[in-house]
């Protein structure tokens, strides 16, 4: 099939055209000069085919989650969203170069390179989730390099918060780096999935190909599922690469999610210790403490807090899902020597592109004027007496021998709620339902949550304590 040719690059206010810098299924990406201050910067455009009042509605959320989360230093930044005269929405982003997915193709990444992105961008990841929002398109070309050499995460286009995706919607994946129950249709997402999906990308930059990839074999997208559905990844076959890496990364790809890391955490602290072990400076985890200033960062269902309704109604419907989507033909784009396949399930094209696309926003006027709305209607029901702040009563703990997770569902939170996390160090700001306290081995970590609402903070749960598993 022919390549599509670029589109047109807008006129934007401010930024000087230079030239195209890359296209893809649903996006242009331009070079541009800002004029003020003067930078080169990267700006992603929507193709017109696929906008529409949808697309429109989702604009607005996406680039008020990636302004959440790009301040962090491995999550590439956002410096402006807004629509073009022409009515295409467009990103602006920060010039990064190539992404992994081109250099790992032409050789294995050093051990100490590879063990230190990983520690960065499962930072990143880390961070994410305690956010709430999950990534899920986890692979190298989502992996690029800023003007310093550092890696920094990219296209958070499929994002999505945690447990709350619908049961009906159709999923983009990237075949090589997905966890089997993913390949399954058994889940939509998890963060145990995405645990499986930074091992598989790690797994990549240290052996030169995917986890299940056969050199001169057949590594079609129906061969590459076949086998990951069945586990047990191929060795590495690197001198360097030490054996606790080796097991670490087996780990972190087990068949079931529940023999996995509980979290990207406890990868990265393996990660950190196998720099230990090889007498490598160890690298830096990121992660926030507390959560940024977001009270108001997203107003659409696709960025709340897990839906227990809409878990229940996933496992019902998955049987027939299963089924249904078994039958559909796969799409299939290579990369390098590898099949690597961006599948489309369900739903029709038009419905499957929405579904890559994510989120989208339609400006900062906008969403400034929605989230004034937002909070003067939550501050009149509180004062009112119309809406009671809930209260969260069913915490749950999972403890590692680095943290304890804690999670609990959604009481009934409205759009700007925040959750208020107590404990033994200080007191924590955030909108998703997952947090993690890092302890020594053998530690208790207690936790209180409360739901904050307007300025007003609602009644604390019970304390909820576990114990650090001993290493």
């Amino acid at each position: 099939m022919a390549r599509r040719l670029p589109s047109s690059p807008p006129v934007i206010p401010g930024f000087s055209f230079v030239h195209v810098l890359g296209s893809g299924g649903f996006a242009d990406v331009f070079l541009y000069e800002q004029n003020l201050p003067r930078r080169s910067v990267a700006v992603k455009v929507l193709i017109d085919e696929i906008v529409d009042e949808h697309v429109r509605r989702m604009f607005q959320s996406e680039a008020n989650l990636m302004a959440r989360l790009s301040t962090h230093p491995a999550i590439m930044t956002v410096f402006q969203a807004s629509v073009a005269n022409d009515g295409r929405p467009y990103l602006v982003m920060e010039l990064c170069s190539a992404s992994l997915s081109e250099r790992y193709r032409r050789g294995p990444l050093p051990v100490s390179e590879v063990l230190s992105i990983g520690v960065k961008i499962g930072s990143a990841l880390e961070t994410a989730h305690r956010e709430g929002v999950l990534h899920r398109d986890i692979k190298p070309s989502n992996i690029l390099e800023t003007a310093y050499g550092n890696p920094v995460l990219s296209d958070f286009g499929i994002a999505a918060s945690i447990g709350s995706a619908r049961p009906d919607e159709p999923v983009g994946l990237s075949v090589p780096w997905s966890a089997p129950e993913i390949l399954a249709d058994e889940s939509t997402g998890s963060i145990e999935s995405e645990v499986y999906s930074l091992a598989a990308t790690i797994y990549s930059l240290l052996a030169g190909r995917s986890p299940f990839e056969i050199p001169g074999g057949r590594n079609g997208a129906g061969d590459l599922m076949a086998r990951i559905e069945r586990g047990n990844p191929r060795p590495i076959e690197r001198a360097d690469v030490p054996p606790t890496l080796e097991r670490l990364l087996a780990r972190a790809m087990a068949r079931r999610p529940a023999e996995r890391p509980s979290t990207v955490l406890d990868l990265v602290r393996g990660l950190q210790q196998v720099e230990v072990e090889l007498g490598l400076p160890q690298t830096q985890a990121d992660i926030a403490v507390n959560a940024w200033a977001a009270t108001i960062a997203s107003n659409t269902d696709e960025q709340t807090a897990i839906s227990a309704a809409g878990a229940d109604r996933r496992d019902s419907d998955r049987g027939r899902r299963r089924r249904s989507r078994r039958r559909q033909s796969l799409a299939v784009s290579r990369t390098g020597s590898a099949s690597v396949g961006t599948v489309q399930r369900g739903g029709a094209r038009l419905a499957a592109r929405r579904s890559r696309i994510g989120a989208w926003t339609i400006g900062a006027g906008g969403a400034a004027i929605a989230a004034v709305a937002i909070i003067v209607l939550a501050s009149v029901l509180h004062g009112s007496g119309g809406t009671a702040i809930p209260t969260v009563r069913d915490i749950t703990a999972s403890a590692s021998t680095s943290a304890v997770t804690f999670r609990w569902s959604d009481p009934g939170t409205l759009a700007g709620d925040t959750y208020v996390i107590t404990t033994a160090s200080g007191t924590s700001t955030q909108v998703g339902t997952v947090f993690v306290v890092a302890g020594a081995s053998g530690s208790q970590e207690c936790i209180t949550v409360a739901v904050s609402r307007a300025g007003t903070t609602g009644p604390q749960s019970a304390q909820k304590c576990a114990t650090v598993r001993s290493g």
